[in-house]
Formats: C-alpha cells, sequence, structure tokens
C-alpha cells in the first residue's frame, strides 16, 4: 500500500475509532468496550499499513481521546491498553507468554485506577470499592483478566485472517 493510502486509511479509521469513543460516553458499560473495539481498529492499521503507521495511529487517537472524549476512563483504558495490539506479537514470542500477559495486564490495571485515584481526585472510587469490598475488587480483578485474554485471542483470530482477493 502506497503511503498516502496508508494515511489516509489510518484518518479515516481514526476518525471511526474516535467516534466510538464518544459515542461510548452515551452507554455507561461502554467504558471497556469501546476501547477494545478501537483495539481491533488498531490491529487492521498495523495488519494493512505497518508497525510505524500503527504507532501514530494509537498516539493520535489516544490524544483525541484524551482532549475531546467524554468518558475520560475509557480514554485512560485507551491509552494504557490501546497499544496492546502492537505490542502483542513480541509477547507471543516469550517464554511463559501467559504469565507475562497476566503481568502486564495487571500492572498496567493497578498503575490506571492508582493514577485515577491520586492524580484526578477521584476519591468516589476508593468510597465505593469500600462499600462494596475487597472480594469484589478481587472478583472485578479476574474478570478483567478474563476479558483480557478474551480479546488477547480475538487479536489472534484477527491478525491470522487472510486478505480477501478483490472480483474483477
Amino acid at each position: 500500500m502506497k503511503n498516502a493510502k496508508q494515511i489516509a486509511l489510518g484518518g479515516i479509521l481514526g476518525a471511526l475509532a474516535v467516534t466510538i469513543l464518544f459515542l461510548g460516553g452515551l452507554i455507561p458499560v461502554s467504558t471497556y468496550i469501546c476501547p477494545m473495539l478501537c483495539m481491533l481498529i488498531l490491529q487492521l492499521v498495523l495488519k494493512l499499513c505497518g508497525k510505524r503507521m500503527a504507532w501514530a495511529w494509537y498516539a493520535m487517537v489516544s490524544f483525541l481521546a484524551l482532549i475531546l472524549g467524554p468518558d475520560k476512563e475509557a480514554a485512560a483504558v485507551l491509552v494504557l491498553f490501546g497499544y496492546y495490539p502492537i505490542i502483542k506479537p513480541k509477547m507471543d514470542k516469550l517464554p511463559l507468554k501467559i504469565l507475562w500477559k497476566l503481568v502486564f495486564f495487571n500492572a498496567v490495571t493497578v498503575f490506571m485506577y492508582t493514577v485515577v485515584v491520586a492524580v484526578l481526585g477521584l476519591e468516589a472510587i476508593v468510597v465505593e470499592n469500600n462499600l462494596i469490598g475487597y472480594i469484589s475488587l478481587g472478583l472485578m480483578l479476574l474478570l478483567g483478566n478474563a476479558t483480557f485474554f478474551l480479546i488477547d485471542k480475538l487479536l489472534t483470530h484477527y491478525s491470522q485472517q487472510k486478505p480477501r482477493k478483490r472480483r474483477k
């Protein structure tokens, strides 16, 4: 694919990703769903345009999500997890790749919520979790790990798809 086509495709897919993140502000559950959809779009950019364009796409969409997006938690999820499709091929080559993926997900999750509470001053999350209890926090982290591995499997399946040939 030529460079101009890659840039145009990246721009269109970037606009789609930002639109998905904007629509995510309407439905509370979509805080985590919309960044995952953006990761699938990034997988497409990576496959069609290459790693360099994928990093540029990720940076552009993350920046726009942070400054324009209505749901800052979804933007934080995208910023901290959105590049996973780019680094996933390297992680798949590591020995004990499942362990490294678990470490990656849990470290980024703990970092993200520490920053959300400390820097952004969202103490409501701490109060809410004190009411629910630490068992619920552990269950949420366990479900987050399961969801992360499902998106990992989806990205693996999606990256192994061969492009269809055009009909003339």
